[in-house]
């Protein structure tokens, strides 16, 4: 197959697979309904409420409820690190127990993904609503928040095999600045 037939097929696939669409639509219209519906409850609060310690549990139970997605979204990378590592290998059950989980993680990847960059979104508006300050939690955010805007678009690119590994690339740049904002 030359060139030109690659990348022929390339203009007439799909952005999303068939099999993705539905999983990836249904994520996409919660994730726009729940920002919606949150930020319409963020626009009635108070301004004496920004700024007690019961709208900061607030703004951090958004951060919390993003850190336990991707964590799930993260462990595909995991797994896909040791299925390649071959660990695990000489045992039947767990590489049939790896492979399972693989499959269960790359089914829910883009979807938790996408939920998980709905609370990042609230996350962010909420600190801003509650003040900014110049500490290194704070910048660690936002410099995190700013590594995390190509990840979506070079996954969408990934689909078509366009993006040149820039997913993984800047993926693995936003979980390490994840990590650092979210434990240290």
């Amino acid at each position: 197959m030359n060139t030109k037939e690659k990348e022929a097929g390339r203009l007439n696939q799909e952005w999303i697979p068939k099999k993705e669409r539905l999983g990836i639509s249904v994520a996409f219209v919660l994730a726009v309904l729940l920002v919606l519906w949150q930020l319409k409850g963020l626009s009635q609060i108070s301004l004496e409420a920004l700024h007690n310690r019961q709208f900061e549990h607030t703004f951090k139970n958004f951060g919390s409820y993003a850190r336990i997605a991707l964590f799930f979204v993260l462990a595909y990378y995991v797994l896909l690190f040791v299925k390649r590592r071959r660990i695990g290998d000489g045992v039947v059950h767990v590489k049939k127990g790896l492979a399972t989980l693989l499959r269960f993680a790359r089914r829910w990847h883009t979807p938790l993904a996408i939920i998980a960059i709905a609370f990042i979104v609230l996350h962010t508006v909420a600190v801003f609503m509650y003040g900014f300050k110049l500490d290194f939690n704070n910048l660690s955010g936002l410099l995190a928040l700013l590594v995390l805007l190509p990840v979506p678009v070079s996954g969408l690119l990934r689909y078509q095999r366009l993006d040149r590994k820039w997913h993984l690339r800047s993926g693995l740049a936003f979980a390490v600045l994840f990590l650092v904002h979210a434990f240290l």
